[in-house]
């Protein structure tokens, strides 16, 4: 009952302080939060998109909406990508910025369909299901990995996927899509698509998604002119294999990459993203007209900041949630708002080992946060956030630190370590060229209450972290971090949840809660 009560509570308290109007309008991003390379279907009434999450476990997440603006996630494509040393955090290799990268979700023949690639591994996956909201999913790969591509599948019965930078190609695969088709060789689509855009080149044309729509090809692509910003390209043609005849389709607030979708009653849209500072890549819903044959995107050219959409909801419980972690029988252990900083070990984190709490045990020594195992997050969101936890250090060892993160690679934390035997609350900032431990205060107690908060408000990107020993009463600590979106994590800053040993394995660290507020409000 008290996990119900505060989760009504705070998700009313979260609706008031983030709905910017009760009028059914809805306002750009759709959410505000990093959900970026999407890709949308619509099966009768519902509405699926799958987003890029990378390195994060489990991955490809698939989420649900029925009015295109308020989404719920309701599955993930794969529990791990693949079993290697770079996304298992071993033998000082990470995939920080890699993993899957953009995905392709199509519905073809009562069989749902999504496929993603990844440089890392060299392999392309394609994961297929008849239950896209409960699966169980079929899972194939192959190389070679095919870039940004976009599944297709054609009124004969073949099957293609279009990829590649700059230069786009076509390939057909398999009727069984276990590889590329044998005898067949990739052919060029469109030489050199960045041309729509024009010739001052900057990030070649990319992030292919395919439509056929009244008998035409339609091809949806990214380009970065040098000196502009991200744009969307359309090419379009009445055979798949071209020829191809291209145009800028909107090049406005950097607002890009993504394709069509129509609503029952027949209204197109078109969904893209936006990157918007250190909270990640936001979505937006951009109004479509036909003209000519052609998608018109945007109002006078321009994404717009409101829509023609019913009104956006509050993101929890959908997107992310507060957490007391107790579980029921046949519940599951994490809700599927949670993701593991690359693959976890399972037999290092529990939710039943202590009734009400997440105990995570460390199981290898590190030194630093982004080389630990086991740190479990959820994304931040804007225009502003807090995040606040309890955490028992009784069971830490010595050279253990466990806490509150706000993960990317220029990283803060505040927590507990543990020296000789002796407990101190630090804050850790890693927004300069190394980590810096900016303070440290003894502890004499076994229980903590610490907080994260971020401003995204204006692309402020600062982030402030505090430390309670009553749970009420809040002290600043440290420095304020300012954040950054870098290149190297490819990420929207991420809470974190963390415990890891520099000494001696086997300390446990028990979360009582994750709670979640606006900057101003302090979740109890």
């Amino acid at each position: 009952m008290r996990k119900i009560l505060n989760d009504l509570f705070w998700g009313l308290a979260f609706f008031l302080a983030t709905s910017v109007s009760f009028a059914q309008t809805a306002h750009n991003p759709i959410i505000y939060a990093d959900v970026p390379d999407i890709s949308i279907i619509r099966v009768g009434n519902a509405y699926y998109m799958s987003s890029t999450t990378m390195h994060m476990s489990p991955g490809v997440p698939i989420m649900k909406s029925m009015d295109l603006v308020n989404w719920k996630l309701v599955n993930y494509a794969y529990d791990i990508l693949d079993d290697t040393d770079d996304l298992n955090l071993n033998n000082g290799q990470s995939s920080y910025g890699r993993g899957s990268w953009a995905s392709s979700l199509r519905y073809h023949n009562d069989v749902y369909y999504v496929s993603t690639f990844a440089g890392n591994t060299g392999k392309t996956y394609i994961y297929t299901t008849h239950n896209i909201e409960k699966g169980p999913w079929k899972a194939i790969s192959f190389k070679p990995s095919l870039h940004d591509h976009s599944l297709f599948f054609d009124d004969d019965g073949k099957v293609y996927m279009i990829y590649g930078s700059g230069r786009i190609m076509l390939v057909q695969l398999k009727d069984d899509l276990s590889g590329l088709k044998p005898d067949t060789k990739p052919q060029v689509l469109i030489e050199n698509a960045s041309l729509a855009a024009g010739p001052n080149l900057g990030l070649p044309a990319e992030g292919s998604q395919m439509f056929k729509i009244k008998g035409k090809y339609y091809l949806f692509n990214i380009s970065w002119p040098r000196g502009g910003m991200r744009s969307v390209l359309i090419h379009r043609a009445d055979h798949i294999t071209g020829p191809y005849e291209g145009r800028l389709a909107l090049q406005d607030k950097g607002v890009a990459q993504g394709g069509l979708v129509n609503t029952p009653n027949g209204q197109w849209f078109a969904y893209l993203f936006r990157d918007f500072g250190s909270v990640g890549r936001v979505p937006y819903m951009v109004p479509v007209n036909w003209e000519d044959g052609w998608p018109v995107l945007g109002v006078n050219h321009q994404a717009p900041d409101t829509v023609a959409l019913p009104a956006n909801r509050s993101l929890i419980p959908g997107i992310i949630s507060p957490d007391e972690f107790n579980r029921r029988r046949g519940e599951r252990d994490l809700p599927l708002v949670w993701q593991w900083n690359h693959n976890p070990v399972n037999q290092l984190w529990s939710v039943r080992q202590r009734k009400g709490y997440l105990r995570l045990t460390t199981g290898r020594l590190d030194t630093t946060l982004v080389a630990a195992k086991n740190i479990l997050t959820q994304r931040t969101f804007g225009p502003e956030c807090l995040a606040i936890t309890a955490v028992d250090v009784s069971g830490l060892k010595d050279g253990d630190h466990a806490g509150l993160a706000l993960l990317q690679k220029k990283f803060g934390w505040v927590g507990v370590k543990v020296i000789n035997g002796n407990k101190f609350i630090v804050m850790v900032n890693a927004q300069g060229a190394s980590p810096t431990e900016s303070a440290s205060i003894p502890l004499t107690q076994n229980l903590v209450y610490l907080k994260a908060a971020c401003d995204f408000k204006d692309r402020t990107d600062k982030a402030y972290f505090y430390y309670s020993t009553d749970g009420n009463n809040w002290i600043p600590i440290g420095a304020t971090l300012q954040m950054a979106y870098t290149i190297p994590h490819f990420m929207g800053y991420r809470f974190g949840l963390f415990n890891y040993a520099t000494q001696v394995t086997g300390g446990y660290a028990d979360f009582d809660y994750f709670r979640l507020g606006d900057k101003n409000s302090s979740p109890n």
